[in-house]
């Protein structure tokens, strides 16, 4: 397995990757199909690859075999008074899960929040999503709230826990 940066190359991939997650599990945001029938955001794939690349946001892929099988991404805060806050996405192939690549991520994640100086890393999942939330919890997320209704999933709507990590911080 490797961790490793996204290259602007590897949209395609990535795209494909991302579909595959929407089949595998109802824990994404998009249903199966539904991205695809959206059509492929090829510029705004490779505007978030560059955003990576110099360092603004964060997105890392996991690698197996030559194949992409999970990503991670942060997105920071545009505005000033948010720029101290990056919301983050996570997605592992089901066949991936438990093989210490979320570990991974969110240890690499937390090393370049804090090269940014970040004091703030949010996420939401789905309340009946409890191996995401014992994820983030080992690695230091706290539910801050629950968004009530949050998502409509199979005929019937879920809440979302709002978790956060608070950094250390030299501000």
């Amino acid at each position: 397995m490797q961790i490793r940066n996204l290259r602007i190359d590897e949209i395609e991939a990535f795209w494909n990757m991302l579909n595959q997650l929407d089949k595998e599990t109802q824990f994404m945001l998009y249903e199966p199909g539904e991205r695809e029938k959206r059509g492929k955001p090829t510029e705004g794939l490779k505007r978030m690859i560059e955003s990576s690349i110099n360092g603004t946001d964060f997105l890392l892929i996991a690698e197996v075999d030559q194949e992409i099988v999970g990503y991670i991404m942060a997105e920071r805060g545009r505005l000033n008074r948010v720029s101290h806050r990056a919301y983050i996405v996570i997605g592992i192939r089901e066949r991936y899960r438990g093989r210490g690549i979320g570990t991974e991520f969110f240890k690499r994640l937390e090393k370049w929040a804090k090269e940014q100086q970040l004091v703030r890393l949010e996420l939401t999942v789905m309340c009946s999503n409890t191996s995401a939330k014992q994820l983030y919890e080992k690695n230091g997320f706290v539910v801050e709230g629950i968004k009530k209704k949050s998502m409509f999933v199979n005929e019937s709507y879920v809440d979302e826990y709002y978790m956060a990590k608070i950094l250390e911080t030299v501000r």
